[in-house]
């Protein structure tokens, strides 16, 4: 038992003695270093200096979001066809309107011919119907001219000409026999002049019957123009019907052909492209789409708030966010929209700002770092974002006085332009170097 305390107490006193020798030379090493360093470092740093000053600015509580297209569409045919020019390509901004893909149209351009060539026929059929109505009116007419009567009037038999001048004449011929029977009886006129007498009036009965059935021949010449102009009137009815047809089917084959061209349906940016020249595609074959066209002018910024700051959330909001990117650089928007719920796993509450992006540099896609604007602002010590330094997670600024530069850690806050928050470490009027603050160190002489 001694044997193994003395052999325990040898082994801790040999390690020891490593750790003495180990951190001796690394004192030496570091020394070393340190002379090495102050060697070359400058004497005398030039710098330029600006006071801290104070200023309004919004008070925010952070969040975090992913930004996303504010319209995103897949571009598919109508029509199936051989494509015969691509027009775009990933990364191509493309405007409404703008023609993606051509499909070879030969086919279309026949059928429209073909088309047309129906609906010639079906309005020349139209111009002859209307031609036939025309006529059968005119034969209407000219009956009823006849007759002496318009349209809707209900003809009567003896008011027809013939039949009157023949009925005129008839009840003379029955008063002259009538007459004749009289002087007859009394021995007046010879036997044959009462026998002329009676062949007149027998003849003009025979006449009077003609002209009655002349009348009733001109009636149904009436009744047969006027079916012939309602056979003609359903002949334009059906050639109209047959035109209609006609120009919906040239309608149809138009269609078809401008179905050939694929215009962008919105102004954005191509993000996807599945087509080739030579390549045939089909509405009816599923993921059909030749492309997917994403609008980046203006970007959705999906922030998930955190439970606890849902009541610091409102339509209308100012915000201001930051990606990997862009980390010196802030850009601005608007809160538009609320989810009405919050997840009930996660406990976050899903909000919707619009961020302008004109100049493209943001992505859909990106995270970012997202301060939501309150409503009532704070004053706060403001420099230059020049004069911080940014040593891994820490932040330094170099106080300038009496010529000589002091070395302070800081805590940021928010960025405004070119001056960014100090939230802690500085105070205002005081100098701070704004240019060459990779150079400075605590202590050094500045030149300004």
């Amino acid at each position: 038992m001694q044997l193994y305390k003395k052999t325990v107490f040898a082994n801790l006193v040999v390690i020891f003695s490593l750790i003495l020798s180990a951190c001796g030379g690394g004192s030496k090493a570091e020394t070393s270093n340190a002379n090495t360093n102050a060697n070359s470092a400058p004497s005398i740093v030039d710098t330029t200096t600006t006071a801290a000053i104070l200023r309004d600015v919004p008070t925010y509580f952070e969040a975090t979001g992913n930004l996303a297209s504010d319209a995103q569409t897949d571009v598919a045919p109508t029509v199936g066809g051989k494509i015969t020019q691509v027009n775009f390509d990933i990364g191509s901004y493309v405007n409404k309107g703008d023609v993606l893909i051509r499909l070879d149209d030969r086919d279309a351009r026949i059928r429209l011919e073909q088309a047309e060539a129906q609906y010639e026929q079906a309005k020349s059929q139209l111009n002859q119907a209307q031609a036939n109505v025309d006529q059968a009116i005119a034969n209407l007419r000219q009956a009823q001219i006849r007759l002496g009567v318009k349209d809707g009037e209900i003809f009567d038999i003896n008011k027809f000409s013939q039949v009157k001048s023949v009925t005129a004449q008839l009840e003379l011929a029955e008063k002259e026999l009538a007459r004749a029977t009289r002087l007859l009886e009394t021995g007046d006129i010879s036997r044959s002049i009462y026998d002329q007498r009676k062949s007149q009036r027998d003849a003009l009965l025979g006449q009077l019957d003609e002209a009655r059935s002349n009348a009733a021949v001109a009636v149904r010449a009436i009744n047969t123009a006027e079916a012939a102009v309602n056979t003609a009137k359903t002949g334009v009815g059906n050639a109209r019907a047959a035109l209609g047809t006609a120009q919906t089917n040239v309608d149809q084959a138009k269609k078809n052909l401008g179905d050939t061209v694929v215009y962008a349906p919105i102004s954005g940016y191509i993000s996807e492209r599945n087509s080739d020249v030579g390549e045939f595609i089909s509405p009816n074959v599923p993921n059909s789409k030749i492309a997917t066209i994403v609008r980046t002018s203006v970007l959705r910024l999906r922030i998930d708030v955190p439970e606890q700051n849902v009541a610091q959330i409102a339509v209308g909001q100012g915000i201001s966010m930051q990606t990997s990117a862009y980390p010196d650089r802030n850009f601005a928007g608007t809160v538009v929209r609320i989810s009405p719920s919050i997840n009930a796993t996660s406990r976050i509450l899903v909000v919707e700002a619009e961020v302008e992006n004109s100049g493209g540099l943001l992505k859909p896609g990106q995270f970012a770092t997202v301060r939501i604007t309150q409503g009532k602002g704070k004053q706060a010590v403001m420099i230059p974002k020049t004069a911080v330094k940014a040593e891994g997670e820490t932040t330094k600024v170099f106080v300038i006085k009496d010529g000589r530069a002091t070395e302070r850690t800081v805590k940021v806050g928010i960025l405004e332009n070119d001056l960014i928050e100090i939230q802690n470490g500085v105070q205002e009027g005081e100098s701070v170097a704004t240019s060459n603050v990779n150079v400075l160190y605590d202590g050094v002489a500045v030149r300004q």
